[in-house]
């Protein structure tokens, strides 16, 4: 066994891409150099510095950490190309020019490594052809390698290795990208735009070739296409807008120079309405104007027929959209294909399209068909994959309707199903996915999952349908379960407890079974971990409290009968500070409020890189009140180490006077949402495992807990200081009255209220402060106008 690390990765190209996968990596703590072209002007190293720059403004954000833009070296291919000898991994990401990229090849090959990856980061290209001219060994530790844009989010990296490959180089490959970067790897076929965007803009041409024959608006196909249809809310135009139009027409003429042969090779022709907007220059997004254009405030779409933008806001058909919601998908497609409504006959068409094209193409783009469904889920926003979608479905039913519609002509070509689809193994099984594997045309048989090493780190793994996987849902031994938690574990020592309420919210059941998830692991188990089954699909660990649940109480008896029910809440996070087992905190997603208190309690955090952290009750008038404000003044304490506590206390009683959100794990780390020592995962499916893995290590260790120590506060010092600047922001306009309220309220807490600077309280004292001014709060108009308004529209009310 090889024990190969990356220790340190080059890119060559700072443009869109190349600087985006650089600054990954510095997110990934993995040192990278960044080379361009020497500028022609100033610096030398001009071009780096300014893409560089550029990573700070982008949004959504390439950086984890906007000061971490600096740990990225700058080169270029003049002066630097030495450094390339200390690289493990080199990713080439220049332009999509053949010639190009065989230059730069020319000026890179001998400084590379002799056991360094080398792989293009192309969307498109030829692999192999892009391989002509190495050296053999070269060759052999070359491939391709297509991140999806923007890297840092979008789950998807294609590999694509050629017949010279090693195929160690692609197993080591595939491990740094899923564990280090936390993506989720597909391996495709060297064909033209490989999977994802061979099947995804196919489709889109498939799209707007249906949308044309049925008369569709494009914004009554997003609005069909986009969250009704489980794929990404921009939908299929609007999707299109933010690529580019010209990076579309680009793919598409890739798919037009290299598949003349295809059967769907007319499909492939670029549409007109694409081609005169390109010609004019309206590309989308980047230029103000695709096939949509923001006029004021007001978004407007083309019309197709005239070229001119009209009024948008067109919606799918209410019979349609019922339809749609429809819970069984067999029930679902019949009724797609049986009405006569044009937008549901659009929908089965589109369906029926997909599903011709991957079943004809599936041997020569993919080894199996589960690598179809996953690139289309991770690189296209897809909830279900396409071949899943029609085993759903019922695979021989749908398989017989798309045969007809092939035979009646209404089909983009007429080229038939391949034979397995009707006969054999996959219309025995009743679908391509089986517990056994997923079918590849190519081999004739089901081909279980990969057995790489870095996959024993994922406890469930992304699941396929039909393949019947366990998954975190039900897995394992349930200890205890209810409509609020679930108690469980699978033989390792570790009891974990899963929240299912919605958005995973802290209300009665939630706090009793985690009362009962302590006593039970501290009997039974050496540590508790909080994970949630859905937080690899972008579920939350908690949105915080759940108000709706304390209402009935708040009304029958008003805010004194809240006063037992914070009470208790406060009691179990101090209980599981305090537990004599380690707790830790898996966290993914949303950790807001209530959720970010319980992951401060815990005794230590495993998070995700996708974390969003932060104690926003302010956004509903009200401040935080289970041990977040307290735990703000402890831990200013602890790092003052003697010096002005104040100091310390500014970045905890900002972050929750403003409500402040963490817009990653490693932001979070910096605002002290999470410490130094917590740790930060990248692929949120081995959340779960790591969680085990630091509560089994922890409790061998000997683990004990904290000791119960008094904390030094600033007292009047700090609540005066920190007052007289809201009082500046309030005269100046910058915050109302209400707003006021609240920040003074948080400043009294975390300093400690009116006792003298340098005073010991215990931890008791803040919780009985948080406490005393929520309850104060619940009676306040202002904050009730909050609350109301939050649960009424979800949006935070300004007052």
């Amino acid at each position: 066994m090889t024990n190969f690390i990356v220790k340190k990765v080059a890119v060559l190209g700072a443009g869109v891409m190349g600087a985006q996968i650089a600054a990954h990596c510095i997110n990934a703590k993995v040192p990278v150099v960044l080379f361009d072209l020497p500028a022609k002007e100033g610096p030398k190293n001009g071009i780096v510095l300014r893409a560089i720059e550029n990573l700070k403004k982008l949004s959504p954000a390439p950086l984890g950490n906007k000061d971490h833009a600096a740990l990225i070296e700058v080169a270029n291919y003049e002066d630097n190309l030495d450094l390339l000898a200390g690289c493990d991994l080199i990713i080439e990401a220049i332009a999509e020019r053949m010639d190009w990229k065989h230059d730069l090849y020319k000026k890179v090959a001998p400084h590379i490594a002799p056991n360094a990856i080398f792989a293009s980061n192309t969307s498109g290209l030829s692999i192999t052809t892009l391989s002509e001219g190495f050296d053999a060994d070269l060759k052999s530790r070359y491939c391709g390698v297509h991140f999806f844009n923007p890297p840092r989010y979008m789950h998807l990296v294609e590999i694509i290795p050629t017949a010279a490959t090693k195929p160690e180089i692609a197993d080591q490959l595939e491990g740094f990208l899923t564990t280090t970067l936390g993506k989720g790897v597909v391996r495709a076929k060297d064909t033209p735009n490989f999977i994802a965007n061979r099947v995804g803009v196919f489709g889109i041409l498939a799209i707007v070739h249906e949308a044309e024959k049925f008369g569709l608006s494009c914004d009554v196909v997003d609005d069909l296409t986009g969250a009704k249809l489980g794929r990404a809310k921009s939908g299929t135009f609007r999707t299109a807008d933010v690529v580019g139009l010209d990076t579309m027409g680009h793919v598409i003429k890739t798919m037009q120079d290299y598949l003349p042969n295809d059967p769907f090779a007319a499909v492939y022709k670029t549409p007109a309405v694409l081609a005169k907007l390109v010609e004019k220059g309206a590309l989308g997004q980047k230029t103000g104007a695709g096939f949509y254009k923001k006029v004021g405030k007001e978004i407007q779409r083309l019309d197709f027929s005239t070229g001119e933008y009209v009024a948008g806001g067109g919606k799918a058909a209410d019979i349609v959209a019922r339809i749609l919601k429809e819970k069984d998908p067999v029930k679902k497609m019949k009724a797609l294909r049986e009405s006569t409504n044009p937008q549901a006959q659009f929908l089965w068409a589109i369906f029926r399209d997909a599903f011709h094209y991957i079943a004809i193409h599936l041997d020569t783009v993919a080894d199996n068909a589960r690598e179809i469904d996953f690139a289309m889920r991770w690189g296209f926003g897809w909830n279900v994959g396409p071949f899943e979608t029609w085993q759903a479905a019922g695979w021989s039913q749908v398989a017989t309707w798309v045969k007809e519609d092939i035979d009646a002509g209404h089909a983009l070509c007429n080229a038939p199903l391949p034979a397995w689809v009707f006969e054999g193994p996959v219309a025995e099984k009743g679908g391509v996915h089986t517990p056994e594997g997923s079918y590849s045309a190519i081999s004739k048989s089901f081909v279980p999952r990969s057995t790489l090493a870095v996959y024993e780190r994922q406890q469930f793994r992304a699941p396929v349908f039909g393949a019947g996987v366990a998954d975190g849902k039900t897995a394992g031994t349930t200890v205890f379960e209810d409509d609020s938690v679930r108690l469980w574990h699978s033989g390792d020592e570790v009891l974990v407890i899963s929240l299912k309420t919605k958005m995973h919210v802290i209300g009665d059941g939630v706090i009793k079974g985690l009362k009962l998830a302590l006593e039970e692991a501290a009997k039974n188990f050496k540590g508790l971990v909080i994970w949630s089954a859905d937080a690899a699909e972008g579920g939350a660990f908690s949105a915080g409290a759940d108000l709706q649940s304390a209402l009935p109480a708040f009304m029958q008896g008003g805010a004194k009968a809240v006063d037992p029910i914070i009470r208790e809440l406060q009691d179990t996070f101090m209980a599981m500070k305090y537990s004599n087992v380690p707790v830790v905190a898996a966290v993914a997603g949303l950790a807001l409020g209530g959720g970010c208190e319980m992951a401060l309690h815990a005794s230590k955090r495993v998070a995700s890189i996708e974390s969003y952290i932060g104690l926003v009750e302010v956004g509903v008038g009200l401040i935080p009140a289970g041990g977040g404000l307290k735990e703000a003044a402890v831990r200013a304490f602890k790092e003052a180490k003697g010096s002005d506590i104040l100091q310390f206390l500014k970045t905890g009683f900002t972050n929750a006077a403003t409500a402040n959100v963490s817009k990653s794990a490693l932001e979070a780390q910096a605002m002290g949402y999470l410490k130094e020592d917590d740790v930060i995962v990248f692929n949120a499916y081995e959340l779960l495992h790591v969680a085990k893995v630091e509560a089994r290590a922890m409790f061998d260790k000997g683990y004990r807990p904290p000791m119960k120590a008094p904390v030094q506060v600033t007292g009047r010092y700090g609540y005066g200081t920190i007052k007289a600047q809201l009082v500046n922001m309030r005269d100046g306009g910058f915050i109302s009255a209400h707003d006021f309220k609240l920040g003074e309220m948080i400043a009294e807490i975390v300093s400690g209220g009116d006792i003298d600077q340098g005073s010991f309280v215990s931890e008791q004292w803040f919780l009985d402060m948080e406490r005393k001014a929520f309850l104060e709060l619940l009676n306040h108009p202002k904050s009730q106008e909050r609350i109301m308004g939050m649960m009424q529209t979800g949006k935070p009310v300004r007052n």
